[in-house]
């Protein structure tokens, strides 16, 4: 049985910056989750930062800086958390991944630009590039359809 990696926050646990969540509810996620196939992680949370926490954006990619409004340098705890999220893929043998959109930890697409004006630039956030860059495809929230298409596809192949 394939295995899907999901950022927390999607599933409902209250791991975001706010100490919010942003539960999807989708029917074949439901079914996924009682079946065990669910593995859910917050990339943030797993590099040792806080809830609620700062909101941070990426200032650079090269070199990667991530920073809070404020200015504190939160890179290492988010990077931290990109490779223990690849470590916890690789551990369960994800075919792919459900990230939060925009996220710079998990928007597989777009993340905010650096300048807390809620501007968004093509680039994906650490985690998500990481996983990308080891072979895991990345999905977002708005990408359910393809995931599940993805998902099916994969299952009828193995």
């Amino acid at each position: 049985m394939l295995k899907i990696l999901v950022s927390a926050c999607l599933l409902g646990a209250k791991v975001r910056y706010d100490g919010q969540t942003c539960p999807l509810q989708h029917p074949t996620l439901r079914l996924w989750q009682t079946e065990g196939r669910l593995i859910m992680a917050c990339p943030e949370t797993l590099g040792g930062l806080p809830t609620p926490r700062p909101a941070a954006e990426t200032q650079s990619r090269f070199p990667i800086l991530i920073t809070t409004e404020k200015g504190d340098d939160v890179t290492p705890e988010f990077l931290a958390g990109a490779e223990a999220t690849l470590d916890l893929a690789k551990k369960y043998h994800v075919c792919c991944a459900l990230m939060k959109s925009k996220s710079p930890s998990c928007g597989n697409n777009e993340i905010y630009d650096g300048n807390f004006s809620n501007t968004l630039i093509r680039s994906p956030g650490v985690a998500a590039d990481e996983l990308i860059r080891n072979g895991i495809p990345v999905f977002n929230e708005d990408q359910i359809d393809e995931l599940i298409k993805f998902v099916e596809e994969a299952s009828f192949a193995a």
